[in-house]
């Protein structure tokens, strides 16, 4: 009884499980945080991927209170090359931890998610074609992926069961993450080992860290409705405070997880001067998305997600970007991985060049590889690289030249 319990805390939380001892427990026994449906549901806030997908952590229970910890740590060398490349070492990070306990007929959630990566400064790291925030609060980051803040999220949760297939829950953040887009990257399955954002982050999941979220949804079976009021401004390059704002933005998804290999999301979003460079523009974001997950037995697994999203600024221009990431895990310490990327970027040209505001479709494709080794306890060492190549527009090749990147990197993480 108690390994049941230890296992079903790691589920609750929403990254990929194995229980203590390693014996997985069928996923009809353990019940999500947010409603009736088994706990390997959960992902990032409140979204859905794959009921088949694997967890790790470590777990305990302490009386009503069942907890886990989950986390990792990679040390990167990053080279990006061509004319605007760069090269840098830097260290990324991320570290969980959930409770939860029974309360009155439903049940009470907390979590809360932290990153080293303010370290790294507050440039972040080179990633060709990457656009989205600032360093100092006067220019665009162009060609650098920013870091996260220290707090990524801060949150509380309250469900309370309806029926045997039917619940209603309540979710609030300081940070957090509303009811907008697919699992965010670092917690996909499909995506979880590559240590690089996507480029399509800002169109896809980038309000995964929000000061300020409030959500309410229901569930009804495998189909789940719910609707988050949300701060819109994006976090600026203080990446160690707390900020806060107004709940000025709101977003509505729906889930739908036709069977324990699948998650599908659709979803919409008005976003309230989400740039603090410019501040009068507004943002109406729309995404859908689907997941699969396929295990084969004996630690070998196949996971993928399929991503559209498109910024609709007001005033301003419609852009679109697709994404498509997948993962194979064999022999239980072998993982390939790979994403390929079509954005529409309008930001990658300075003010006052030739090419400023000018919209370009640009393509990317990354591969990699990771070899992992239990090295005590709980803590798994791995050593990996990647490979990027870029499919560029002639107008953009005069400024980046032909590119190859790579990225080598070792990580510790929490299993």
């Amino acid at each position: 009884m108690r390994k049941l319990l230890l296992c079903a805390v790691a589920l609750a939380c929403g990254h990929a499980a194995v229980c203590l001892a390693g014996d997985a427990i069928p996923a009809p026994a353990m019940a999500g945080a947010y409603g009736p449906y088994a706990m390997t549901r959960e992902a990032s806030g409140t979204s859905w991927q794959p009921e088949s997908t694997p967890m790790d952590g470590i777990m305990q229970v302490d009386g009503d209170w069942m907890s886990m910890v989950h986390g990792y740590m990679d040390q990167v060398h990053d080279h990006q090359g061509g004319m605007r490349g760069d090269t840098k070492d830097f260290s990324e990070s991320m570290f969980m931890a959930m409770a939860q306990r029974p309360l009155g007929q439903g049940t009470f959630g907390l979590r809360g998610m932290f990153s080293l990566d303010p370290f790294m400064g507050k440039d972040g790291y080179p990633l060709l074609l990457q656009t989205g925030e600032t360093a100092d609060g006067a220019h665009p980051l162009v060609d650098r992926q920013h870091p996260h803040d220290l707090f990524m999220e801060l949150s509380a949760s309250y469900s309370q069961p309806l029926s045997d297939t039917r619940s209603w829950f309540v979710y609030g953040g300081l940070p957090g993450e509303p009811a907008l887009g697919p699992p965010a990257f670092m917690h996909r399955a499909s995506g979880m080992d590559d240590p690089e954002a996507p480029l399509s982050h800002h169109w896809l999941d980038s309000t995964h860290v929000t000061f300020g979220v409030l959500t309410a949804g229901g569930v009804l079976g495998d189909v789940k409705l719910e609707a988050s009021a949300f701060h819109g401004r994006e976090p600026d390059e203080m990446r160690w405070n707390i900020e806060t704002g107004p709940l000025d933005s709101s977003s509505l998804r729906l889930s739908w997880n036709p069977g324990e290999d699948w998650a599908l999301q659709a979803s919409r979003g008005h976003i309230h001067s989400p740039e603090q460079l410019d501040p009068q523009l507004d943002q109406d974001r729309s995404t859908a998305s689907v997941m699969y997950g396929r295990d084969f037995g004996a630690g070998d697994r196949w996971d993928t997600t399929l991503s559209w999203g498109q910024d609709d600024d007001r005033p301003g221009r419609k852009l679109d970007a697709w994404l498509a990431e997948s993962e194979l895990k064999f022999g239980g310490m072998h993982t390939l991985f790979g994403r390929l990327e079509r954005v529409e970027e309008g930001e990658l040209f300075a003010a006052g060049t030739p090419q400023a505001g000018s919209v370009y479709a640009v393509k990317k494709l990354s591969l990699g590889y990771i070899r992992d080794w239990p090295v005590a306890g709980h803590l798994v060492f791995g050593l990996g690289g990647l490979v990027s190549l870029y499919d560029l527009p002639a107008r953009v090749q005069t400024a980046y030249g032909n590119p190859h990147s790579y990225m080598l990197f070792a990580r510790l993480k929490l299993h």
